[in-house]
């Protein structure tokens, strides 16, 4: 907890992101020395002198113990990249925030998620195709990612409530905000049932600016982004874009030709993105099974005896991976993944290939397999 407060501190000081606060730690150690550092160590280690400005005045101003009393009274706790509970999905991307507040519960099964993005305007075809894709979805075990904007976000999450699935809230705004305010009973419900997340700090206001940045973690938090219904001009075509940028599959629903609201969902179909229609399409596309989705999630619930195997588990699919993209990733040592993963082996959880290769033990068919 004590280190904790020095990332929600460097998370306020304007200037300093991910880039930035990964050079702080290699120089400093730790983010208490860096916090703690003299101007002039502050100036060699890259910052530059607005930044180290914003730094200086900024700790003078904070208390740090108090703002995290100030989290915890909001109702809401902090992941940073050091915790095994972060995101996965997230912590492959090479501008993973460094810290996330949330609001509810992430699970580990949350990294089999799509997310549905469009119009504020939804017409009743667009939210009757959100509705109907996100069922389908939720039915194969599959997290609804979302903006809990008005029109299609809206939709996509009260579709995944009322099929008693999990779905995440990406805001662009403080913790402690809601927007639209009138979603305040939506995002209530979606705490229950999954989690409200962001990397602003509290109290700031859901300002124009926020909204690129958040639509990244929106697609950075799932496997692919789903756009059913958007104009040509709408942000929600930025999120398909970084949705594409980020490697992550593009879905698109195709709508009337001559109608403005879905003019950007068949252009994005011209330029490439997966034309879908019903869940499966994003499950095939995805080389998702509702099977295969069923019994990854009995894996990660029932086989993990530690927090170790939790870890690697999560890490692990179809596709194998190295050991030392294991360690990576996990940010454990060498010793403790090799050791977890022969025990690992031993359960029948992975199993290991040529090359010092692993990944999850299922079938092709989606069956765990016990040989």
């Amino acid at each position: 907890m004590s280190a904790r407060k020095y990332w929600l501190g460097f998370n306020v000081v304007k200037g300093i992101g991910p880039v930035r606060l990964r050079a702080l730690r290699a120089t400093f150690g730790d983010l208490e020395a860096a916090w703690g550092a003299p101007e002039p160590e502050l100036l060699a280690a890259g910052l530059d002198r607005r930044t180290v400005e914003n730094l200086v005045q900024t700790r003078r101003a904070l208390d740090l113990d108090r703002l995290l009393d100030e989290v915890d009274a909001a109702g809401a706790s902090v992941l940073t990249l050091d915790d095994p509970d972060y995101p996965a999905l997230l912590r492959e991307l090479p501008d993973s925030p460094p810290m996330l507040y949330v609001k509810g519960t992430l699970l580990d099964d949350d990294r089999w998620a799509v997310a549905f993005v469009g119009t504020r305007r939804a017409s009743t075809y667009g939210r009757d195709m959100a509705h109907r894709l996100v069922t389908s979805l939720v039915s194969a075990g599959i997290t609804i990612v979302s903006g809990l904007a008005l029109g299609i976000d809206a939709a996509a999450h009260k579709a995944a409530l009322d099929a008693g699935g999990r779905t995440i809230a990406v805001l662009g705004c403080g913790i402690d905000q809601v927007y639209p305010p009138e979603h305040r009973h939506l995002a209530a419900a979606i705490v229950n049932s999954g989690a409200l997340v962001t990397e602003f700090p509290l109290g700031t206001q859901p300002e124009a600016k926020n909204f690129p940045v958040r639509n990244r973690l929106i697609s950075g938090l799932s496997l692919g982004v789903v756009v059913v219904e958007a104009p040509a001009d709408s942000g929600a075509l930025i999120t398909a874009d970084c949705a594409a940028e980020q490697g992550r599959d593009v879905f698109a629903v195709p709508g009337n030709v001559t109608a403005r609201t879905t003019a950007g969902t068949n252009r994005l179909i011209q330029s490439g993105a997966k034309l879908v229609v019903d869940g499966n399409d994003i499950l095939d596309e995805l080389n998702l099974t509702r099977t295969t989705v069923e019994t990854r999630a009995q894996v990660r619930a029932v086989a993990p005896d530690t927090p170790l195997e939790a870890a690697l588990a999560d890490l692990l699919g179809d596709e194998p991976l190295h050991i030392d993209e294991l360690v990576r990733r996990s940010g454990l040592t060498i010793t403790e993944v090799s050791s977890t993963l022969a025990l690992m082996e031993l359960k029948g959880i992975v199993r290991r290939l040529e090359g010092m290769m692993y990944a999850l033990a299922l079938s092709s068919a989606g069956q765990v397999r016990l040989d």
